[in-house]
């Protein structure tokens, strides 16, 4: 299949570059180990990869964003299929806690409410192995594929990449040149695992900024393979860090949703009872 194809050659480049010599560099490098604001013309391969990879932790905040483990989202989000927009917009307010992973998503204003309300009546909360709907009621597990799609996210995003992927034996980095994002002139570095996973990494050229990340995964009803788009745009300094407060997403080139962050702070504790999925709700009179 042409995703299996890509997967292969990039997986052959990668094995080449080792053996002409230019090595696998070992776990993730320190910042003070970069040599300039960038990746320098005459770095390439693996190395010129990993050295992309040290200047976009530095971009988004350094060791700050590398140790963050609290952070809250409010915003707003649209849904779409087959590339038009569904009615409705759903206003949140989302609860991070990185180590151990929790999550816990609060609906303000349901999906065909134009008008946010402060209703609050539905909350979603994730723990690293499900997820569950909260109401007055008690709980409910999520659909596994809801829980599933969640999951294969959480495994190839940004922060999994640099924290563990990079981390392990006999992972590969190859830098595959420039594309465009969105008018971005962007480097793009993709990370293969021993098991021939990949995820793919675009890098604003000037400001080292990710741009987008994106991985194939195998569809078990048609038996081919999808792809997993997340482009990041709007960035803004936040409590030190740089966030991008829009996040596109698409499934095989379609937009499915779209995100507007409108306030994100970092590193204020959250309290564990806000991640007990056996917490149920409060009725409200």
């Amino acid at each position: 299949m042409e995703g299996s194809g890509k997967l292969m050659r990039l997986w052959r480049a990668a094995v080449a570059a080792v053996v002409l010599g230019a090595g696998v560099a070992g776990a993730w490098g320190q910042a003070s180990e970069i040599p300039s604001a960038n990746a320098g013309a005459s770095v390439t391969g693996t190395e010129k990869g990993r050295k992309l990879l040290d200047l976009m932790v530095v971009a988004l905040g350094g060791d700050a964003w590398m140790h963050r483990n609290f952070w809250t989202i409010e915003g707003h989000s649209a849904t779409f299929y087959k590339g038009k927009p569904n009615e409705g917009v759903t206003a949140y307010e989302e609860f991070h806690r990185s180590q151990p992973f929790a999550e816990r998503i609060e609906i303000i204003s349901k999906i065909g409410i134009f008008i946010a309300t402060e209703k609050r009546d539905i909350v979603q909360v994730w723990t690293p192995e499900n997820g569950y709907e909260i109401t007055y009621r008690g709980k409910k597990e999520l659909p596994k594929e809801i829980v599933a799609d969640s999951r294969r996210r959480r495994e190839h995003s940004l922060e999994a990449v640099i924290k563990v992927w990079l981390k392990e034996p006999g992972v590969v980095v190859v830098y595959e040149g420039t594309s465009m994002v969105e008018h971005h002139l962007s480097d793009r570095v993709t990370v293969l695992s021993p098991n021939n996973d990949a995820v793919t990494v675009e890098l604003d050229e000037a400001t080292h900024l990710p741009r987008s990340r994106s991985f194939e995964f195998r569809n078990d009803t048609y038996k081919d393979h999808d792809v997993d788009l997340e482009q990041y745009d709007d960035y803004h300094m936040m409590n030190g860090l740089m966030t991008a407060l829009t996040i596109t997403r698409f499934r095989n080139g379609d937009m499915t949703s779209q995100r507007f962050n409108t306030k994100v702070t970092y590193n204020k504790e959250l309290a564990p009872a806000l991640f007990d999925p056996d917490k149920a709700l409060v009725k409200k009179k």
